[in-house]
């Protein structure tokens, strides 16, 4: 048997190949939504993926069941307490998957969601109760278990499901035995939970020793402790979790039409039209040289998460990109579905560069440089836009919290009638910030160079002050 887990860093998520290359069958369970790794690995494997799972559907990404289906011809599994517009074969607990010598087994273990379910992997002639493995998608976690709280939109509250991911754990994971390997479908970064580990593999064992979920409570205290602190969940997870249930466009399909060259008149009047201008430049780059009203969400980070966040669901999108970057930016788009692109500007940031009337610029300010200024006479407004909780490990005295997430519904309540610094931990979402204040129209915002790390060790060194929320 071949196991195979494939990490996808920018979105922590998880997907695995099982192959059995003595009778050619493979499956793909949780895939991304671009499958050419798993199609290409089972061809050097000599096999044919046949099956295709979803552990539940997720919020996080679009998964490419549909790409498998349609490229592979691979049958698709889903939970027994699944709906989905497209055709699949319902697994209800017990049901199993022959590959040859293995099974994969499903368990039913509702709580993260309805549908969710757990595969055990096992030798098909032994005892069920001793799996090799564990693929639990989003109900177990390293370190962590999957929140309850991201079907509230859909009718289902955090405490039902928290109490039937309780049951989930205690009734069907524990009982598996210590040595059984652990493979969750996301890893540390994830806003799927709210502690996960950076390891991508575990036992049984060590997490019924290790994680706070696991440790003897009550159902009550169970779903009390799950269901607190967890971080806010983008505006995309629940058009997500409903497209996954959805028969849509393929990946494909969606990059043969976004990805067009367009020359800057045809820009500019997409624009006026209503389209959203995206740069996927790195902020520095950005902030020195952009077309007027871009947001800058860039490559070099969570990408996806972000424009998923800032951007407008299904609202056209027109890129701006370094020079062969198109195709990528376009691609991790699709990976949480937003498949409105219209296209990209040719040239790049060339396109305009002899455009001074098209041109926009943020101006950063330097740690020290902010000190001097909050010390005089004339303080600049300072904007954090970190989440409450990493403010309130340190922040600079008399800023506003406005986490980015929550920002774009804030704009018209920040005023321009004084410099106003906005910052993050080291840059990356105070770029995306101040790009939204100035696309609306707020001019005189600067972007703290380094974020709060270089203001913790230079300017503000040893200071631990709360930050005020704004009203």
């Amino acid at each position: 048997m071949v196991l195979k887990q494939y990490y996808l860093g920018c979105l922590s998520h998880a997907s695995y190949l099982i192959a059995e290359p003595a009778s050619r069958e493979a499956a793909v369970v949780d895939p991304q939504r671009d499958v050419d790794q798993y199609l290409e690995d089972a061809r050097e494997l000599d096999c044919v993926i046949s099956h295709v799972f979803l552990t539940h559907f997720h919020a996080d990404f679009l998964a490419g069941h549909l790409e498998l289906r349609d490229r592979a011809g691979a049958e698709i599994h889903l939970g027994a307490a699944a709906r989905a517009d497209y055709e699949f074969t319902p697994m209800h607990d017990g049901a199993a998957v022959r590959l040859g010598a293995v099974e994969l087994v499903v368990l039913e273990t509702p709580g993260h969601s309805r549908e969710s379910i757990s595969i055990l992997i096992c030798d098909r002639d032994s005892d069920r109760s001793k799996p090799r493995a564990v693929l639990t998608g989003d109900t177990l976690f390293i370190g962590d278990v999957g929140r309850p709280d991201l079907r509230a939109s859909l009718g289902w509250s955090a405490e039902e499901l928290g109490g039937m991911l309780f049951d989930s754990l205690q009734e069907k994971i524990l009982a598996l035995p210590d040595e059984t390997l652990v493979y969750p479908a996301h890893g540390a970064g994830s806003l799927c939970g709210k502690s996960l580990s950076a390891d991508t593999v575990s036992t049984i064992g060590r997490q019924r020793l290790e994680n706070y979920a696991l440790q003897p409570m009550s159902r009550e205290r169970f779903v009390e402790i799950v269901t607190a602190d967890q971080p806010d969940a983008p505006a995309y997870f629940t058009y997500d979790a409903i497209l996954n249930t959805k028969e849509r466009g393929t990946l494909e399909a969606a990059l043969r039409h976004g990805l067009r060259p367009l020359a800057l008149g045809d820009v500019l009047g997409l624009v006026v039209d209503g389209a959203q201008l995206l740069d996927t430049r790195a902020p520095d780059r950005f902030e020195r040289r952009h077309l007027r009203g871009s947001v800058n969400v860039a490559l070099c980070g969570s990408y996806a998460t972000w424009c998923g966040t800032v951007l407008e669901i299904g609202r056209p999108i027109v890129l701006v990109t370094e020079r062969g970057a198109e195709r990528e930016s376009a691609m991790r788009l699709g990976r949480i579905g937003f498949d409105s692109v219209v296209g990209y500007l040719d040239g790049g940031a060339d396109a305009f560069r002899e455009r001074p009337d098209l041109i926009d610029e943020i101006k950063r300010v330097s740690a020290s440089d902010l000190a001097s200024k909050l010390a005089s006479d004339s303080k600049p407004s300072v904007i954090d836009v970190r989440s409450e909780s990493e403010c309130s490990e340190g922040a600079i005295e008399g800023s506003l919290n406005i986490p980015l997430p929550t920002l774009g519904g804030r704009l018209e309540r920040i005023a321009d009638d004084r410099p106003t610094v906005v910052l993050c931990t080291s840059g990356y979402r105070s770029a995306i910030a101040a790009s939204l204040m100035r696309r609306a129209g707020i001019r005189n915002v600067f972007d703290l160079a380094g974020g709060y790390l270089e203001w913790s060790t230079t300017a503000g060194a040893g200071m631990k002050l709360a930050t005020p929320k704004l009203p």
